[in-house]
């Protein structure tokens, strides 16, 4: 039974503002990598064997400093990155939730796909493919960090609890937050869900 620590990216300066997605050049800000080198002290005491990432920056420079306390490299992961929000990619909030789409995805997100992108059912099927492959890669009580984005965790949390997907919107995963996934085959226990070192971090 692995036991995965599902982080969020740190702050940056897309959250809030505009819809990132996969767009390159999203950096943590300085809040995001003062984030980071919290979680890193935080966790170096554990017996992590792996750092694992998303392929965007935001995700990578979140990892680089818990791997680089406990002595590891960052492995990068296509199946942990962001969910493909196709022509919505780098579009501003303000505009977007003025698409008659937006309501859709804040009450039924199960059931809409994303104009020339994913619908959630992909982004979850990805995901939980690529949880269930590490776990057959580590041993019981092994600890993974695994550095993604909201919804990534977001899907990940919902489907071992049950969650239906259109109700996702009530999961909350706030920038570095660390969420406990235990697994055993495909049995899970969630330990933690949205746990912020810094109290400050889910209050903004």
């Amino acid at each position: 039974m692995a036991i995965f620590l599902l982080v969020r990216h740190g702050d940056n300066h897309s959250i809030g503002k505009f819809l990132a997605g996969r767009s390159p050049n999203v950096h943590l800000n300085e809040k995001g990598r003062k984030q980071a080198q919290d979680l890193a002290a935080c966790l170096v005491g554990l017996p992590i064997k792996a750092v694992i990432s998303s392929p965007l920056e935001r995700a990578q420079e979140t990892a680089e400093p818990i791997a680089q306390a406990l002595g590891l490299a960052v492995e990068i992961m296509a199946d942990f990155n962001e969910v493909d929000f196709g022509e919505w990619e780098g579009k501003g909030l303000e505009d977007l939730r003025k698409d008659a789409l937006w309501n859709d995805v804040q009450e039924r997100p199960g059931q809409i796909r994303f104009p020339g992108g994913e619908n959630l059912q992909e982004s979850q099927n990805r995901v939980v493919e690529g949880l269930l492959m590490l776990n057959t890669k580590y041993a019981e009580k092994d600890y993974v960090v695994c550095v993604a984005h909201c919804d990534v965790v977001r899907l990940a949390v919902a489907y071992f609890l049950g969650v239906p997907l259109d109700n996702l919107q009530r999961i909350q995963v706030f920038p570095a937050s660390i969420s406990i996934l235990s697994l055993n085959g495909k049995s899970a226990k969630l330990g933690a869900i949205n746990y912020t070192i810094n109290l400050s971090d889910s209050l903004d």
